[in-house]
């Protein structure tokens, strides 16, 4: 089917669903060239060709589109850490750790996402889409501590901390970070305020690697 026109009014169920991908499309772009925090309902209308108005047959709310877009990161993220995990050759703590925090310091929509989800994106949607993105999300954690507690031998417990510090602190370093922004841009010119010039995902391996080595030696005490 012909993707839909921006001034056309999509009726049919397969006509709201390509409308729906046009306007995760343009909040994602947009956030991509900006951050989430920055991007309107205003902007992602104005992206798409529709009035603000419009937007609520679609989306509740400029959080909700971000949600949606939050749980397919989630998604995406669990596939591809999970396919990395599972082809490694060596199985430590450092190599682990390494590979969690580089698959999520390459994603940057997500790590922007993480930290904003549960600031700001859960608490503008109706209990229903709280619900749905929760148990969307939980799927993903889930899923990925049982790969590490059968790579690592760490509890059950234990790997759901691991992917719970994991995607927080991915979250908070690059807020930290703030890549692209004129902060960024007067840490790294102030040889005083290097140490605010976070590098995510070294840092995030640091953290990760001793969280790992802490826990299997305990299970080994």
């Amino acid at each position: 089917m012909a993707a839909i026109t921006p001034r056309q009014r999509a009726r049919s169920p397969e006509a709201k669903r390509l409308r729906e991908r046009d306007i995760l499309a343009a909040a994602r772009a947009l956030a991509t060239e900006r951050s989430v925090r920055e991007v309107t309902l205003t902007d992602v209308a104005a992206a798409v060709g529709m009035h603000k108005s419009a937007m609520l047959r679609y989306f509740e709310t400029r959080e909700q589109i971000y949600l949606t877009l939050t749980a397919e990161e989630w998604r995406e993220w669990t596939t591809a850490v999970r396919a990395r995990l599972e082809h490694l050759d060596t199985v430590d703590a450092g190599t682990v750790a390494a590979t969690i925090a580089e698959s999520l310091a390459s994603r940057p929509f997500f790590c922007d996402l993480l930290a904003q989800a549960p600031l700001n994106l859960e608490r503008n949607v109706s209990l229903e889409a709280a619900y749905q993105f929760k148990t969307i999300a939980l799927a993903q954690v889930d899923t990925i501590a049982e790969a590490l507690h059968r790579l690592l031998g760490i509890t059950a417990l234990q790997a759901l901390d691991v992917v719970a510090t994991a995607t927080s602190m991915a979250g908070a370093l690059w807020q930290m970070a703030a890549p692209g922004t004129r902060l960024r841009d007067l840490y790294e010119t102030h040889p005083e305020l290097a140490h605010a010039a976070v590098n995510v995902g070294p840092q995030l391996t640091r953290i990760l690697t001793a969280l790992l080595t802490g826990m299997r030696t305990t299970l080994q005490a």
